[in-house]
């Protein structure tokens, strides 16, 4: 069971850090797609996140080789750290530079200890990308917002892990999706999804029947950070459904529920009111859906 405390959960205007989240994320594509260079295809892309770790983001073990090595954004340290299974170490700054110049820094890191990898430097998900060994435009690093942030999503990760916990079916990691710059835990009903018109990245992340929510920063599309829920395939009255708490809405140009974080962050228990979206949307999904609940549930939880 969650255990509420009185933790404060920061505010995080999107508009304030617009310039050090985008810079942001684009260092953590850099990173991430590091990870899916050197590990197997997982379905539904799930060797391609970052987790949460005591001080911020990480890759977790990375086999190569002989030897392991990890990657960890540490936002308390202001440091990307490289650490491997021999002892070796490298960091980069975490600190106002171009993309261009962490890239270099950190696969020049890499080398030197002796992890030869090699990346597509394209950005993806992102409008107007630029090469990351070319992306002098992206440059700010604010620490407090990047703590913020980080903050943000260590709480909500808790949550999702007590949500996570009551799902005995096929439940996907908490992970944090580089490209779309979010943090997302998947439920699955256990059946197939017809083939999607998509492309080869969707088709494989939605080959099966999934109630997704996510924690998003924002961008252009809903400039605020907000959390989302949604079923793929969507069941009919999915979008008119009761959920809680009132706050939460049905975004139809985004095909979710979405729930703004200063919604959660501002109420008398946030732990317990993104819960509440948590389950009441997956409840949604579940029943509008016919899933086999008895089968996929924890019962007296």
């Amino acid at each position: 069971m969650l255990k509420t405390t009185t933790v404060s959960w920061p505010a995080l205007p999107l508009d304030e850090w617009r310039d050090t989240c985008d810079t942001l994320h684009m260092w953590t594509q850099i990173i991430g797609k590091v990870r899916l260079a050197l590990t197997p295809t997982i379905n539904h892309w799930w060797n391609v996140p970052l987790y949460v770790s005591a001080s911020g983001l990480t890759t977790s073990a990375i086999d190569y080789g002989d030897r392991w090595f990890d990657v960890e954004f540490d936002f308390v340290g202001d440091v990307l750290r490289i650490r491997t299974s021999t002892g070796d170490d490298r960091t980069v700054a975490l600190a106002p530079r171009t993309v261009a110049d962490f890239y270099d820094e950190t696969m020049a890191a890499l080398k030197a200890l002796g992890i030869d990898v090699r990346i597509w430097t394209m950005p993806v998900e992102v409008q107007d990308p630029i090469p990351f060994d070319k992306d002098v435009t992206h440059r700010s690093y604010d620490r407090d917002y990047a703590l913020r942030f980080w903050r943000i999503v260590a709480l909500t990760e808790k949550v999702f892990t007590s949500f996570r916990a009551r799902f005995i079916g096929k439940c996907s990691p908490i992970h944090f999706f580089w490209g779309s710059f979010d943090l997302a835990v998947t439920r699955f009903s256990g059946r197939r999804n017809p083939q999607r018109p998509e492309d080869v990245i969707n088709r494989e992340a939605y080959s099966h029947e999934v109630s997704s929510v996510g924690w998003w920063a924002g961008d252009s599309r809903l400039e605020l950070p907000t959390y989302y829920s949604y079923a793929a395939p969507e069941p009919p009255g999915f979008r008119s459904a009761g959920v809680s708490p009132a706050a939460a809405y049905y975004h139809s140009s985004l095909s979710g529920f979405y729930l703004h974080y200063d919604e959660v962050r501002r109420s008398s228990d946030p732990e317990k009111t993104l819960l509440d979206f948590c389950e009441t949307t997956y409840t949604a999904a579940a029943d509008l859906g016919k899933w086999d609940r008895a089968a996929l549930e924890r019962r007296g939880r």
